[in-house]
């Protein structure tokens, strides 16, 4: 990442092995170096990859952050200290944990919308509950069809449900620390700094 950023790319991609508050430390630093939070998904070998796109930011105040953060920090990347995080550590400084929490909500919000059900996907994953019941009643007694099928929805039902309210409250939290929500082109939801708009290809603040 440091080396990313080191060439300034206009995209910084990052893509830690293990949780978003990895992530979520790693984008803080980046950060630090000027650039802004885009977006985040899951990739890799059965999406166990968090995948963090950042953009870097053309405003003034983060050419700012970004020349104090090099003279602070010269020698990050080769051994010396990395803005926000403990020496040879993604564990955040204590100045740096709150920053990091927001950011890691940022994350898992964008995170788990691959996996909150809209109303096509809810309506598609009941009728292969209806299916599942219908075949099992080739050769099991109606009884036992219409229980294990039932079974199957009530899950699907408890999953979509507890992925909404921990989505809700991830919202609630961003939204008290000044996050501003938004629809995609896809019609997601997001949420934004106030004064950010949705990124563009290198540009955060592209219409």
């Amino acid at each position: 990442m440091l080396q990313q950023i080191a060439r300034q790319e206009d995209v910084v991609e990052i893509a830690p092995q293990g949780s978003a508050a990895k992530a979520a430390a790693l984008a803080h630093v980046a950060e630090q170096y000027g650039y802004t939070y885009g977006m985040a998904y899951r990739t890799g070998f059965k999406n166990s990859l968090v995948q963090v796109r950042m953009y870097r930011d053309p405003r003034p105040d983060a050419r700012v952050r970004e020349a104090a953060t090099i003279t602070a920090h010269p020698r990050a990347g080769n051994g010396g200290t990395v803005p926000g995080l403990e020496q040879g550590s993604l564990k955040p400084l204590p100045g740096a944990v709150g920053a990091a929490a927001v950011l890691k909500d940022l994350i898992t919000f964008d995170v788990m919308a691959m996996y909150i059900a809209n109303r096509s996907q809810k309506v598609k994953s009941y009728l292969a509950c209806a299916a599942l019941t219908g075949l099992m009643l080739l050769d099991r007694s109606p009884v036992e069809a219409v229980a294990s099928g039932g079974a199957v929805a009530l899950l699907f039902t408890v999953a979509f449900k507890v992925g909404e309210i921990r989505r809700a409250k991830i919202s609630q939290r961003l939204t008290a620390a000044g996050f501003l929500a938004v629809r995609d082109e896809q019609g997601g939801q997001r949420f934004l700094r106030p004064g950010q708009q949705l990124p563009g290809h290198t540009n955060p603040f592209a219409a």
